[in-house]
Order: C-alpha cells, then structure tokens, then sequence
C-alpha cells in the first residue's frame, strides 16, 4: 500500500488518461497500417508507419511520466481493434491522415480544458502537443497527395518516402516519456 498521497484528479487528468488510450490506439492503428504496407511489399512505407506507431508509444508515455510526476495513478484501457484491410496504398494513408486529425481535436480540447480549469502547467504541457499535430497532419496530408499523384506507381511513392520523410524527428523540447523514448 502506498504511503503517497493522490493528487486529486481534474477534468483535464481525466481527459489526460483518456488520451492516453487515444494515443495506444493511434500505435495500434500505425502498426497495422505498417504491417499491410509490409505485406505489400513496399518496405519504405513499412519503415515509416512502423516508426510512426513508436511515436505514438512514445506520446501516450510522455503524458503518463507527466501524470507521475503528478503523482496521479496512470489507468491503461483496452486499445480497438485497428484496421487492417485496405484496398490500395492510398487508403491506409487517408487513414492515417483523419486519424491524426482527430488527435488534434483532442490535443485542443485538453489544452482548452487546462486553460478553462487554471491548470497553467498543463496548458505548457499542452504546447509541444499541439505543435507536434501541426506537423503530423501537415506529413500525412502532404503523404496522401504525394500518392494520389504517384497513382499505381507506388515505386514512386517509396521513393518519396525515402528521400523526404526519412530523416530523424526533431523531439526537442519533447516531454520526457515514463521508461524512456523508444
């Protein structure tokens, strides 16, 4: 039994451990994605989503270390079950486009309920979040255009990927992650 007194728990925690299986959820989505893109053959595309499905990881630990330090128990909830079928290359990645999209509605509404509650160093925790959407949302659109245009030419794509999204994210001033960044 722990000695520890709780931090007493705010809508805002609350929506934080909630984000915390939206952001599982989003892992599991990215491996699947990963995993067609695999399948297929298309090994650029595997890497990037398998990569993409660490980041989420590592985005559903940071809020956790932040719940931590908080000295809020962290809650991990079942993850859905992820799409794992698609009918071409561009599919997944419309998927995983509004599913970034809809990341951000969620950031937003967490910055705003840290805001709206007075919670001034959540809304600061908030900030890299939200920055860190513009940024995915912006790749997956630019993605998704990239393979409309490429059509079946998926060699086109891979291409692509390989030469403009490969290189290493910039996680500075990136929240700490409970047990490390993967």
């Amino acid at each position: 039994m722990s000695t520890r007194t709780q931090t007493k728990r705010s809508k805002f925690h609350s929506l934080l451990q909630d984000q915390i299986r939206n952001e599982f959820n989003a892992e599991h989505q990215y491996i699947a994605i990963a995993l067609w893109f695999d399948n297929a053959d298309l090994p650029i595309l595997a890497k990037y989503f398998y990569k993409q499905a660490v980041e989420e990881r590592n985005h559903a630990m940071m809020i956790a270390r932040y719940l931590l330090d908080l000295d809020i128990s962290v809650e991990v909830a079942n993850t859905d079950a992820a799409k794992s079928e698609f009918a071409n290359a561009k599919e997944p990645i419309a998927l995983a486009l509004s599913q970034e999209q809809t990341v951000t509605e969620q950031i937003v509404q967490l910055a705003k309920t840290a805001r709206e509650e007075g919670d001034y160093q959540g809304e600061q925790f908030m900030q890299w979040f939200l920055k860190e959407q513009v940024e995915e949302v912006s790749t997956m659109r630019t993605l998704l255009t990239v393979a409309e245009r490429a059509s079946a030419n998926l060699f086109d794509l891979e291409n692509y990927v390989s030469r403009e999204m490969s290189s290493p994210s910039d996680a500075s001033g990136a929240p700490h992650a409970a047990g490390g960044a993967l």
